[in-house]
C-alpha cells in the first residue's frame, strides 16, 4: 500500500524542454545575416571617376616637370610630391562620392578594397628605398607602373569591372618600360599615371556616378 501511495505522489518523468526562443531574436539573426550577405556581394563603387582624371592631369605635370630635372634625387622628389598629392585628391573625391553615395568608405567593400590595394602599394614604397640606394633608380618608373597596377586589379576585385581592366593596363605598360631605354620612363609615368588615368577616369565619372 505504502508502495502505491509513494508511485501515486511521484510526478511522471517527462524530457527536459528548451524554453521558446523569442521571435524578436530570430529576427535580429536573419536581419544581420542579410546585411553581412549584402555587404559580401555589393561592390565598392566610390572609386573617383573625376578625382582619377585630376589625378592623370597632375602626373602629366609632374612627368614634364621631372624630366627637366638635373639629379636622380630632384627627380625622385618630384614623384614622391606627386604622390602625395594623387593620394590627397583620391582620399577627398573617394570620400565625397561615398557620402552622395551615403555608404561607409571603410567597411564592407570598401574595406577590402583597401586591405586588397595598400600591400602592392607598401611593397612599392620599400622597392622605391631599396633601387634608389642600389642606384638602379631607372628601374623605378617600371616598378610603379607594375605595383600600382597590381594594387588596382587586386583591390578592383571588389570594384565595378573596368577597375581591374585600368589596372591590367597600367601592368602591360610597366612590362614594356622595363625593356624599354631608361630615357623613355618619364613618358612611360606620364602615360599610365598621366593619360590612362584620365581615360578610365573619364569612362569611370560617366558610367558609374562620378
Amino acid at each position: 500500500m505504502d508502495s502505491i501511495c509513494f508511485m501515486a505522489t511521484v510526478s511522471p518523468l517527462r524530457s527536459p524542454r528548451n524554453a521558446p526562443i523569442p521571435i524578436d531574436a530570430r529576427a535580429a539573426d536573419h536581419l544581420r545575416y542579410i546585411r553581412e550577405t549584402m555587404e559580401c556581394a555589393a561592390e565598392f563603387t566610390a572609386v573617383p571617376g573625376w578625382g582619377g582624371v585630376a589625378m592623370g592631369i597632375t602626373a602629366i605635370a609632374a612627368a614634364f616637370a621631372a624630366s627637366r630635372q638635373a639629379s636622380p634625387r630632384a627627380w625622385l622628389a618630384v614623384w614622391l610630391a606627386e604622390a602625395f598629392v594623387a593620394v590627397a585628391i583620391a582620399g577627398a573625391t573617394a570620400a565625397t562620392k561615398a557620402h552622395r553615395a551615403n555608404a561607409a568608405l571603410f567597411s564592407g567593400p570598401g574595406r577590402r578594397f583597401l586591405l586588397s590595394f595598400a600591400p602592392p602599394i607598401i611593397v612599392g614604397g620599400l622597392l622605391t628605398f631599396a633601387l634608389f640606394h642600389a642606384g638602379a633608380f631607372t628601374l623605378l618608373p617600371a616598378v610603379w607602373l607594375l605595383l600600382y597596377g597590381t594594387a588596382i586589379v587586386t583591390g578592383g576585385a571588389f570594384s565595378v569591372r573596368v577597375v581591374p581592366v585600368m589596372g591590367l593596363c597600367l601592368m602591360a605598360l610597366g612590362t614594356i618600360a622595363l625593356v624599354a631605354p631608361a630615357v623613355w620612363g618619364d613618358a612611360f609615368m606620364a602615360g599610365g599615371f598621366g593619360i590612362l588615368q584620365v581615360g578610365f577616369g573619364l569612362w569611370i565619372a560617366r558610367r558609374h556616378g562620378g
